[in-house]
């Protein structure tokens, strides 16, 4: 039974299950404070490290489960805390503007909510404008908060798209991402040479002539 249970953690692992586009958190998850956090993750950490038969008093790797607790909480997953959302400020659209407008080649850095191992690559995304607009950088930011978490790439790209079509009230929006996975990399099949892609997109992209145009602009490289 527990050898079957395993194989199926292992198989939602490996196929990138996810039941919901909101990322899955508890009600009572900033109900202790940052430091709190790391105090806790720190303990924890510090007990997995003694599993693994490390000698924590050695110099080298007393100060890791600290180190360890403070990148999770303030670097690596600072995005699961709503307060640290960027401000999406929007603009009128007074030029009229209203062909497609691309920020492309975005840093995707994130990690796989399966393994906790990183995903990295590059997010391309567009949007058709109607009575509003957005500064570029907060594009970035937006990206860069939801990369933040514990994640499936399919997830990302979704929560981008719909918090950009809510912001901007437009359903033109389209987001790609493409990434490496050192779940798939480092471990099971350890392929280093494949990435993956995500494609999501709304309103006006589903007509397939502004959807070759969006893929005809940007840059889709392979990933190194």
């Amino acid at each position: 039974m527990e050898k079957q249970i395993a194989e199926h953690i292992d198989t939602v692992g490996d196929n990138h299950i996810s039941t919901n586009i909101e990322t899955p958190l508890r009600k009572d998850a900033f109900d202790t404070s940052e430091d709190e956090k790391i105090v806790h993750i720190q303990h924890h950490f510090s007990k997995i490290m003694e599993e693994l038969g490390l000698d924590l008093t050695d110099d080298s790797l007393s100060g890791t489960p600290y180190r360890v607790a403070k990148m999770y909480v303030k670097e690596l997953f600072y995005g699961l805390n709503p307060i640290h959302k960027p401000k999406l400020s929007t603009f009128e659209n007074k030029y009229g503007y209203g062909k497609m407008l691309i920020e492309q080649d975005i840093t995707i850095d994130s990690a796989c909510e399966h393994h906790f191992l990183p995903i990295t690559g590059l997010a391309h995304i567009a949007y058709i404008p109607q009575d509003r607009v957005i500064g570029l950088s907060k594009i970035n930011r937006l990206v860069n908060y939801y990369a933040h978490r514990p994640q499936v790439q399919e997830r990302l790209s979704l929560q981008i798209m719909k918090d950009l079509q809510h912001v901007l009230k437009t359903e033109s929006v389209i987001v790609m991402i493409i990434a490496k996975h050192l779940c798939v990399s480092s471990r099971g099949i350890k392929d280093k040479s494949s990435f993956t892609t995500t494609l999501e997109y709304g309103g006006e992209f589903h007509k397939n002539e502004v959807r070759k145009e969006f893929l005809s602009c940007v840059n889709t490289v392979t990933i190194k």
